[in-house]
């Protein structure tokens, strides 16, 4: 198996590579809604359109919800250990 890691810290995300990802799973599931960085926006508790999704995770790496694991067509977002190794598996 072949594998490529990314820094988006340091390699920052497009606007269309986040909405690419986000058509595999949903924008929502890729947002990290419990971060300490959004609170520190001052975003906590507001509501938050798809569009403003994007906009901070370009600003802020840290809204975009870790590890992101493509498989082929399939997006894993999260660190569940057992989801991750059951997709492994199934590769």
């Amino acid at each position: 198996m072949e594998l490529e890691e990314r820094d988006f810290f340091k390699d920052r995300f497009t606007e269309e590579e986040i909405r690419g990802l986000a058509s595999m799973v949903g924008l929502s599931d890729m947002f990290a809604w419990r971060s300490p960085s959004l609170k520190l926006m001052g975003v906590v508790g507001q509501e938050i359109s798809e569009d403003e999704m994007v906009k901070l995770m370009l600003q802020e790496p840290k809204l975009v919800r870790r590890p992101l694991i493509k498989l082929g067509d399939r997006l894993l977002v999260g660190g569940n250990i057992k989801a991750i190794e059951a997709a492994l598996a199934s590769v």
